[in-house]
């Protein structure tokens, strides 16, 4: 079912729609929608922030449709990805491949709009002879664009400059380098603080089992380092396929969904320093 179908789409798809929607010309949009609905959009690929995509018409040859969006400034997305670094809400969420509810503070704080305003400040250009501007088959492909959107926010973020690897790569790097520096614990004084004789020639006292797993010291929180995963794997992934052949593809997509929500909120208690 596609995302213009679903009576609650998620909030950037619907910013999207409503930007669409906002077209006086009701006819030529529901053409568009069956056009997406009916598989008419054949295929649609990003050539930079630039989105190409084929859509069959009326005539034997597929019109070429093109639509891009005014790409951010190197220095924009470099403010942008920062101010998302310094908040871990927002690193945990993109980092599990969600799109935070607030993400457009971020954006409006450093002086841009993620979103376009109007269906103007979006260029699109379709071959096909009508000279209406969106045309059925640029209005299609805008459709089948929430589709992608649903399936992937970063696909937004792409329109705007930056691809999903390389905002993520940059948010790892500016939480990384943000830890504090590990403390640095010379031989000598990790001698001085044992607990234990460096005489080995001298008995020490067996640790009872009940007290094998205890530390009574307070922790360093400079030696503890958190780092957000290398990809949007959750423990479900990591452990395989669950072994009980009662486990249908509803249950799992429930496991799925929950653990995705486990490991968004530790992320977020984990990376939250304040």
């Amino acid at each position: 079912m596609s995302n213009y179908e679903i009576e609650n789409p998620e909030w950037w798809v619907q910013r999207w729609n409503d930007l669409l929607n906002s077209y006086r010309f009701k006819k030529r949009l529901e053409r568009a929608r069956n056009y997406a609905r009916e598989g008419n959009v054949l295929n649609i690929e990003f050539q930079g922030s630039q989105v190409l995509a084929q859509v069959q018409g009326t005539a034997p040859e597929p019109y070429q449709v093109s639509l891009s969006i005014d790409p951010f400034s190197e220095e924009d997305w470099n403010y942008v990805v920062e101010t998302m670094a310094q908040e871990a809400i927002y690193s945990a969420y993109l980092l599990a491949g969600e799109m935070p509810d607030n993400i457009e503070k971020v954006f409006t704080s450093n002086g841009l709009s993620l979103f376009p305003f109007t269906l103007s400040d979006i260029h699109s250009r379709c071959s096909c002879p009508d000279p209406k501007n969106p045309c059925k088959h640029i209005g299609a492909v805008y459709y089948q664009l929430g589709d992608r959107f649903s399936e992937d926010p970063f696909v937004l973020f792409q329109l705007r400059g930056r691809t999903k690897g390389e905002i993520l790569n940059d948010l790892r790097r500016l939480r990384s380098t943000n830890i504090p520096e590990k403390t640095t614990l010379q031989t000598q004084d990790i001698q001085s603080e044992s607990p234990y004789p460096s005489d080995t020639s001298s008995p020490v006292t067996p640790l009872k089992i009940e007290e094998f797993w205890q530390y009574n010291e307070p922790l360093d929180s400079s030696l503890v380092v958190i780092t957000p995963p290398p990809d949007n794997s959750t423990i479900l992934d990591v452990l395989g396929t669950i072994p009980l052949s009662a486990v249908d593809s509803r249950t799992m997509a429930y496991f799925k969904e929950a653990y995705q929500i486990v490991s968004r909120e530790a992320m977020i208690s984990a990376l939250n320093r304040e």
